[in-house]
């Protein structure tokens, strides 16, 4: 992989976006995780402002020390690069104090959880719109293409996603050469929305590098490893359960006879 020509093409492909739309920067989350970290400095790479906004619900602190020091990073490198902390701690639990507490307890977790996303995003498009910012996408090839690891109309609602064409791998790769921070290179993955921490892997049951296989594969299972049919099996299971998520919201299409008078 190209890794220099890539960010360039990124950086290129962003500059031109911005220009064209008319906006007049760029505005991300910040995490503490590698695919806000590169996304960003590509983004300030262009020149143009780059608001990062820190926007912690229940956080755990090391989630907040790395986004904090890559901020710092940012803004000694890229000096139109700016930062503001929206805490959304008390609104997160507000909003839950007058939602219904009753049901299936998994599904109610997976409920909050998608309300922390989306609370952020609500948060990122009214500074956007404040602003005159597009909203930067952090997603990769995996998550969007691959298994839909994200919330709809939560970190999946953005304007532009310049990373979604790298899977988690090439990312990394990506983080190394623009100089992201060791502690952010080695953080295990978390999409930072559940209480006790857990990591992606935990929540999927597989590794990004296995993802990334099973997204490729087209050999004879046969004779596949088990813990190759094992991922697999993730895999294609999480790819059709997502399918919502990845594929157009479906319209019902009237026919011409049924409006015509």
């Amino acid at each position: 992989m190209q890794t220099t020509k890539i960010i360039g093409h990124i950086t290129h492909w962003l500059d031109s976006y911005a220009k064209k739309s008319g906006a007049k920067g760029f505005i991300i989350g910040i995490s503490g995780g590698i695919d806000s970290a590169v996304t960003s400095t590509l983004g300030a790479r262009t020149g143009h402002p780059l608001l990062c906004v820190e926007m912690p619900i229940h956080q755990h602190g090391d989630q907040i020390t790395r986004a904090q020091r890559h901020i710092e990073f940012l803004k000694q490198h890229f000096p139109h690069a700016d930062s503001t902390e929206v805490p959304l701690t008390d609104v997160f639990d507000s909003l839950l104090n007058v939602l219904p507490k009753s049901g299936n307890e998994a599904l109610r977790a997976m409920a909050q959880v998608n309300t922390r996303a989306r609370i952020r995003m609500t948060t990122l498009y009214y500074f956007a719109a404040h602003h005159g910012y597009l909203v930067l996408g952090t997603g990769n090839q995996v998550e969007d293409f691959g298994i839909g690891f994200y919330t709809k109309y939560g970190d999946g609602g953005v304007d532009i996603s310049p990373i979604a064409d790298l899977n988690k791998t090439e990312v990394y790769a990506l983080g190394r050469e623009l100089g992201i921070n060791e502690e952010i290179l080695q953080a295990a993955p978390t999409d930072g929305l559940w209480h006790d921490n857990r990591t992606d892997e935990d929540q999927i049951g597989a590794s990004y590098p296995e993802l990334e296989w099973a997204m490729t594969f087209h050999g004879n299972e046969a004779e596949l490893e088990e813990r190759q049919k094992e991922v697999l099996t993730i895999y294609r299971r999480l790819n059709q359960a997502n399918q919502h998520k990845m594929q157009p919201i479906p319209v019902c299409t009237i026919p011409d006879e049924f409006k015509n008078h």
